[in-house]
């Protein structure tokens, strides 16, 4: 079998997992035909995916924002926590300004941010 090349293809592809995934379960055979087709079809939609729909890494802005929210900090409660000013984190947050080394080390350690969002590599 080849790849999916059209959206009309993929979407049928996808029609065809959803009605494999009500035959298939954890208890089916790998030898089963069902299974094996599943198998075929989901490496084929997920090849498809990764080309016409890749995932962006997510912007130092964006995680920090999403952080703020997990652990409910305020821009205050965040400087304090990173060290630095309110207008510093104002700045971080609108993408006017990039963390030194240190406070990017800080973000990373104590908001567990991974170390490349951070550092935007």
């Amino acid at each position: 079998m080849g790849k999916i090349k059209t959206e009309k293809q993929y979407k049928a592809a996808c029609d065809r997992i959803e009605e494999l995934l009500k035959v298939v379960d954890n208890n089916t055979p790998t030898d089963d035909r069902n299974y094996l087709e599943l198998d075929l079809i989901s490496d084929l939609v997920a090849d498809y995916e990764e080309e016409h729909f890749p995932v962006q890494t997510p912007s130092l802005v964006d995680v920090l924002k999403l952080r703020m929210y997990e652990m409910s900090l305020t821009q205050t409660k965040l400087s304090e926590l990173l060290n630095v000013s309110p207008s510093r984190v104002s700045e971080y947050l609108s993408g006017k300004c990039e963390p030194t080394l240190k406070v990017a080390r800080e973000m990373s350690r104590k908001l567990n941010i991974d170390a490349n969002i951070v550092l935007g590599v």
